[in-house]
């Protein structure tokens, strides 16, 4: 008896200097994220080619819609996406002559012709309505996003990604999410596009490994970060200005888990959160890797709980972006 207590004895402080040296890890090797822009990331193109400045977040809004979409190689799925959002925005336009909006689309650091494809809607729709930010190097997909929403102008700001794997005209049901939660008087909101309703069938169509990483996945969320909204990842996400603002402002994760540490700012500053169920169609050609990605994100989540909570990481106020 008295070997099995020194074994379990030996056991719990090893588990806890396990967790001493995993927070030192995580407090070290915390980096603070720039948001000095390379000087080529401070210009869009017109459609006649001349370079303008792009706006800041912090400036007033201008439009009533911004759509940030983050794009990394993405010639060949992204104009698919680009046509049914610019019909939706045209036909709505239209039927609403002060309805304004503008679309910016985030090369981030892509290998193909991304930024050339996103081009051809600025000439065909102008620059006022179709802007393109290219990224001189890859910072990931909250990266692209945080650029994206930094540089926007919009009253509201949607994230959509570039794939079209969400309908865009459920943009209705967020905007309807973000009207539905009581915002405080400071106007901070978000309404995420959910995609926990199709759960079941698509368990069904997945291999027993990447059921057990999607669960071990939305466990971790739960248990370490954000609690109350089923799916964090759905890339459709609507924000008012002000809840942008003060969420990007202290973003520090730049790839997949970027969404996660998002929902976790923001219900630390007790921002209200909708979740509505969004049309979702699986598109070939994903960047996120099975496992490895899946690797990296619960990596992610452990690192930013724990930096949080050694202060490695600060919830900041607002930050402006040279």
């Amino acid at each position: 008896m008295d070997f099995l207590c020194e074994i379990v004895q030996a056991l719990v402080a090893l588990a806890a200097l396990g967790f001493i040296v995993v927070l030192v890890i995580a407090h070290v090797t915390a980096g603070m994220v720039s948001l000095t822009r390379h000087e080529k990331e401070k210009y869009f193109l017109t459609a006649s080619g001349e370079k303008e400045l792009f706006p800041s977040l912090h400036d007033p809004y201008s439009r009533q819609l911004s759509v940030v979409i983050p794009a990394y190689n993405e010639e060949l799925r992204m104009p698919v996406m680009l046509d049914e959002a610019m019909e939706y925005l045209e036909n709505r336009q239209k039927q609403n002559s002060s309805f304004t909006y503008e679309v910016i689309v985030v090369d981030d650091g892509s290998k193909d012709k991304t930024t050339e494809v996103a081009l051809r809607y600025t000439r065909e729709y102008g620059a006022d309505k179709v802007r393109v930010l290219t990224l001189v190097k890859n910072k990931g997909k909250g990266g692209a996003v945080r650029m994206g929403t930094l540089s926007s102008r919009g009253k509201v700001i949607l994230m959509a990604d570039a794939d079209g794997a969400t309908k865009f005209s459920d943009l209705a049901k967020v905007e309807a999410a973000l009207q539905s939660v009581n915002p405080k008087p400071e106007n901070m909101a978000i309404a995420c596009g959910s995609r926990a309703h199709l759960e079941k069938d698509s368990v069904a169509e997945r291999s027993t490994f990447r059921t057990f990483l999607m669960y071990g996945f939305h466990f971790l969320v739960w248990f370490l970060c954000v609690r109350g909204i089923k799916d964090t990842q759905c890339g459709f996400k609507l924000f008012t200005r002000e809840a942008a603002i003060k969420t990007f402002s202290s973003l520090h994760v730049e790839r997949w888990a970027f969404d996660v540490e998002l929902l976790f700012i923001a219900q630390c500053f007790k921002i209200p959160i909708a979740e509505v169920a969004v049309n979702w169609t699986e598109i070939e050609g994903s960047k996120l890797v099975p496992f490895w990605s899946w690797l990296q994100m619960g990596r992610d989540l452990i690192f930013i709980r724990l930096r949080y909570l050694t202060g490695a990481w600060k919830l900041e106020s607002s930050q402006k972006s040279d």
